[in-house]
């Protein structure tokens, strides 16, 4: 099992900046990819950005210039550095680790997520 682990969410006014951070912990064997997906309500959860183990990122084209996903392989953690927040930003944004455990099994582990508010 592996346990996922959000912060740095909060209430920031329209072109604002947050840092999110996302820290994975437990049985992890290896990861092979994390990333940042988002949720407001009355839509569904949405890809802002991923990055792979050597570095490889892929953006959301709505995020693309404004966000920056990095990660830390020995630590485990992955970060979101959000840049000229608009107000539809606004969005609990989730953890999501792809992890492979020792017997290959591909699995996806999601944190509880942390809110993200920007006002106009």
């Amino acid at each position: 099992q592996v346990q996922v682990v959000e912060s740095g969410g909060g209430l920031v006014q329209a072109g604002g900046s947050l840092r999110l951070s996302c820290a994975a912990s437990g049985n992890i064997f290896r990861i092979n990819m994390m990333g940042w997906y988002r949720q407001a309500p009355g839509k569904q959860r949405e890809l802002v950005a991923t990055i792979t183990t050597t570095g490889r990122t892929n953006y959301a084209d709505s995020m693309q210039g404004r966000f920056t996903i990095s990660r830390d392989n020995v630590k485990n953690t992955v970060s979101l550095h959000m840049n000229d927040l608009k107000p539809e930003d606004t969005a609990s944004y989730y953890c999501m680790v792809k992890h492979t455990d020792i017997s290959a099994s591909v699995i996806d582990y999601w944190g509880q997520g942390t809110q993200v508010t920007v006002s106009s």
